[in-house]
């Protein structure tokens, strides 16, 4: 069995968004203070991890959302190495409420070792597999598939840009991994306000969206002050559900930062049941985007 940790979090109100719900982009910070202190506590802290010379880097998110969190919930975050490579490790984590036990939400995150003054992959020690995966690496790993390939757009494309602010950065100089959900999200909410949806009409019309699953790839880092260009589509709408791709450039040189795919769900709002996507609204989206 892989070394296991756990950590309880309790949602605060500034961490909900307009909806109520625990803000997506904060379930991602749960996901990297949980890592944290599962590597501190096996042994492997920042200090350690300083005077090696080496860092891990989010290469990689995913994450399904089984039901939402709200303020004053609390909720443990068990997270575990799921398996090593030479270069990279892939991390589990599952969400459950503290009482019931409910399984609320769980993901992985995709993480690189790297070397702290070149940035360049880092083998992996092998006294650190041994230390995270004890009993030996696993007879049997799930298979790592590759991010999904978005479909083209059949009609448009949405496009905001955004300069990357001080409080984007952490202490690694660069754009947090959990912030470019939020960049995201916001681009995705503005996509469907220009589709004549904006989040009033979607609430006097009685329907929302709860998301259902989000991934990220970062491919490279946005540093401060860099000019953004955000895009997204819809790339599959079905009868409850929106599916919409992303990507995020650098301006200046085109590089592309990262992809993104959401999967939100079309609920009822007075019941928090799902719903067929009203046909007006999916006229009016497949006409734009």
């Amino acid at each position: 069995m892989p070394l296991t940790h756990t950590r309880t979090f309790r949602v605060r109100y500034y961490e909900c968004d307009a909806r109520g719900y625990l803000n997506h982009t904060n379930y991602l910070r749960y996901m990297q203070e949980a890592a944290f202190d599962a590597s501190a506590a096996a042994g492997y802290g920042l200090a350690r991890y300083t005077a090696m010379g080496r860092f891990w880097l989010v290469r990689e998110t995913d994450i399904e959302y089984l039901r939402p969190l709200y303020y004053e919930d609390s909720v443990e975050v068990k997270t575990w190495v799921a398996d090593f490579r030479r270069v990279r490790s892939r991390r589990l984590y599952e969400f459950r409420l503290v009482g019931s036990g409910e399984l609320v939400a769980r993901g992985n995150t995709d993480w690189a070792f790297l070397e702290s003054a070149t940035g360049r992959p880092a083998v992996i020690p092998t006294e650190m597999v041994a230390t995270f995966l004890p009993e030996g690496r696993p007879a049997a790993v799930l298979p790592r598939g590759r991010f999904p390939v978005a479909a083209p757009p059949s009609r448009g494309v949405f496009r905001i840009e955004r300069r990357v602010g001080w409080g984007d950065l952490d202490p690694a100089q660069h754009v947090n991994n959990a912030v470019y959900l939020t960049y995201l999200e916001d681009c995705g909410v503005r996509a469907l306000a220009a589709s004549g949806w904006p989040p009033d009409r979607m609430r006097s019309s009685g329907f929302g969206f709860e998301a259902r699953r989000h991934q990220i790839e970062y491919l490279q880092p946005a540093l401060l002050d860099d000019e953004l260009e955000l895009a997204t589509w819809a790339s599959g709408l079905e009868q409850r559900t929106l599916v919409r791709d992303y990507t995020i450039a650098r301006v200046g040189d085109d590089a592309l930062l990262a992809r993104g795919r959401m999967v939100d769900e079309c609920v009822e709002l007075s019941t928090g049941q799902p719903m067929p996507l009203p046909p007006s609204f999916l006229e009016d989206v497949a006409s734009i985007s």
